[in-house]
């Protein structure tokens, strides 16, 4: 089995309660175009709903995503965590596109890295070559 990012395992719970207010929200939304709002006005009720049923997760439950991670700041984790969970399946998906590109930048500096360690290595057995033999 690979081994999961600490990171990812943190935000599964986070996750999984965005994931229900999206699905919720689905529900939600053929109701709210019954009341002829425009789009925007429509945009605005689903994200207040939103981030409301983001904050009683927050409220009622112990999903907490800074102090999953060893941020103990209990009030910042609050409004990180209804605001991340309001975001539905959108904040998780932007972390792991950043951790993707993280890990694909950690690659290539070790590449790299492993190139001009190569490349000196040869430098310094030519020089040695090179050195006049007593």
């Amino acid at each position: 089995m690979p081994e999961v990012d600490p990171l990812i395992l943190a935000l599964v719970p986070a996750f999984a309660a965005g994931f229900a207010i999206q699905q919720f929200l689905e529900l939600v939304d053929p109701i709210i175009v019954r009341f002829g709002l425009k789009d925007s006005d429509k945009k605005l009720v689903l994200g207040v709903l939103s981030l409301v049923l983001g904050a009683l997760i927050v409220l009622f439950t112990p999903v907490r995503i800074l102090d999953s991670l060893g941020y103990k700041i209990p009030l910042l984790d609050g409004a990180v965590t209804a605001l991340f969970i309001s975001g539905g399946t959108e904040g998780l998906n932007s972390i792991i596109k950043f951790l993707g590109y993280a890990k694909e930048k950690e690659k290539a500096d070790a590449a790299e890295a492993k190139a001009t360690s190569g490349v000196a290595a040869r430098a310094q057995m030519l020089m040695l070559n090179r050195a006049p033999k007593s």
